[in-house]
């Protein structure tokens, strides 16, 4: 009796390998494509609120809602620094903006603004005041630009600061600025007695 040849022996075993492969792939398909899934509407004993729809993820942004030119989140009108706060100016604003700026700013730029903070005090860095005329003079928009792209040897802030607080630290600048150049004369009465008390 002839012996079947190796090569015949190798071909038989390679298709009985292929047969288990073969049914777990078609399996596999059925069950991803027939998972089990809410409808729309539809409650579901999963979540706590019995709802299978999720909420939107905090900070989505709707189709067609989203303009990447506005000046909130290029601190420009037109091609120009803005000269303009793009929202509400607020106690509430200007504190929000002084927490972003002693956390992220005054390592370098100093509590007060003046340039001397601990990075620049402990380093060969120089760092500008911020009261200096050109600074007190230019336009909001700058300081928003300044924290988004980075200037010199300061690097870009965008990924660390979201725009909305950007623009509350450039506020608060303005407003550290004024405190250090405020005219007296521009102060009532009964401020200038306060300041004469003190």
């Amino acid at each position: 009796m002839a012996q079947p040849s190796r090569m015949w022996i190798g071909s038989r075993v390679a298709r009985m390998a292929w047969l288990p492969l073969c049914l777990l792939l078609v399996a596999c398909h059925v069950d991803m494509y027939d998972q089990p899934r809410y409808k729309p509407n539809q409650t579901s004993a999963f979540f706590s609120d019995q709802r299978a729809m999720r909420p939107p993820v905090e900070n989505t942004v709707a189709m067609g809602s989203f303009d990447p030119d506005s000046p909130l989140l290029t601190g420009k009108v037109n091609g120009e620094l803005a000269t303009e706060l793009p929202m509400e100016l607020t106690a509430e604003l200007l504190e929000h903006g002084r927490t972003r700026y002693n956390a992220y700013c005054a390592p370098c730029h100093g509590l007060t603004g003046d340039g001397n903070g601990v990075i620049a005090y402990r380093g060969p860095l120089q760092v500008p005041s911020l009261h200096q005329d050109r600074l007190r003079t230019v336009a909001i928009g700058y300081f928003f630009d300044v924290i988004t792209n980075g200037i010199n040897r300061m690097y870009s802030y965008a990924a660390r600061i979201p725009p909305e607080d950007r623009w509350a630290v450039a506020a608060y600048v303005r407003a550290l600025q004024l405190s250090q150049y405020a005219d007296v004369n521009d102060l009532t009465a009964e401020e200038r007695q306060q300041l004469g008390a003190q």
